[in-house]
């Protein structure tokens, strides 16, 4: 696999070699730090990279005094390398799982890299993950926890960070161009609020930066009787234990209201509340290869 821009009568492909460089620029900061962590001199690195450029007729870094960072074509370089790289080491897990194969039967092994937002993890991947775990010993998962700010667990998809990404789907910015997505669950929005409270409505509002999307949003706003969310948490567990301690009320997601205990009441917010549909995110060739395809037909049949 190489990396391949198609100009004026030219094509130009970049060795798995100079995508590796390109990855460690990218990862470390900087061509010293590149250098050391390929075990390769500054000036290989430089080189390599100025070769990338020429190549692909673009600036991949800014160089600078303090090290060398992404350019907008350099971002977008650099996660194709990603994931042409990991192309490559799914294609040998692929190639000695079949050699072990028994006759008819597919193995499926090797890394599966998943990037999910906090309460997706904790409990809509564990069933999951058991479950797959059982059809398949020989997927070895990965886990990462990414905060659903920006690009969130999409981003890390583009970026060529995750082979899949458990995300929440049609908020405003929507899912990177050239992905492929698909709904696994919609969850509504319910009222928590400290248990016996006689007037939760009184209470400020807590929130806090992954909640909900512009849709819901506007949900919000449309409701004379929540008020601006005046206290602000690092994530939903906090905001349950606030409002657990009496400290405000909270709109929440039901994968978020999971962990309610007692300390708390939830009340519904009627057939015209918000919800939010949670979905998978994957590249076109991921979605392709024997782990990741095995991993979507388990969270659709845990989840459908």
């Amino acid at each position: 696999m190489t990396l391949i821009e198609r100009g004026e009568g030219r094509v130009a492909e970049l060795l798995p070699q100079e995508l590796r460089v390109l990855v460690a620029v990218a990862e470390s900061g900087g061509f010293s730090a590149a250098a050391a962590s390929l075990g390769l001199t500054q000036s290989a690195v430089s080189h390599s990279v100025r070769g990338s450029e020429a190549k692909l007729g673009a600036v991949l870094f800014e160089r600078g005094r303090t090290g060398a960072s992404p350019t907008p074509a350099g971002q977008r370089a650099v996660g194709h390398a990603r994931r042409i790289l990991r192309l490559y080491e799914v294609m040998g897990a692929e190639a000695r799982g079949a050699g072990r194969a028994a006759p008819h039967r597919e193995a499926v092994e090797g890394v599966l890299r998943i990037a999910a937002f906090r309460s997706a993890a904790l409990h809509l991947l564990p069933p999951v993950l058991g479950r797959l775990a059982a059809l398949h010993p020989g997927i070895r998962p990965e886990v990462r926890v990414v905060r659903e700010i920006g690009a969130g667990a999409a981003g890390e998809v583009a970026a060529g960070r995750a082979d899949l990404g458990i995300a929440t789907l049609g908020v405003a910015q929507g899912v990177p161009p050239g992905l492929l997505s698909g709904v696994l669950l919609e969850e509504a929005y319910a009222l928590v609020h400290p248990a016996g409270h006689p007037d939760p409505k009184a209470l400020p509002l807590m929130d806090w930066d992954e909640n909900c999307g512009s849709y819901t949003r506007a949900w919000w706003l449309a409701q004379d009787w929540i008020p601006r969310a005046t206290v602000k948490a690092e994530d939903d567990a906090m905001v349950l234990t606030m409002v657990g301690r009496g400290l405000g009320m909270a709109i929440m997601p039901e994968l978020s209201l999971r962990e309610a205990t007692g300390a708390v009441d939830v009340t519904g917010l009627g057939p015209e509340g918000p919800v939010r549909r949670v979905g998978y995110v994957t590249t076109p060739e991921s979605a392709a290869t024997l782990t990741v395809r095995a991993l979507i037909r388990e969270l659709r049949a845990t989840n459908g």
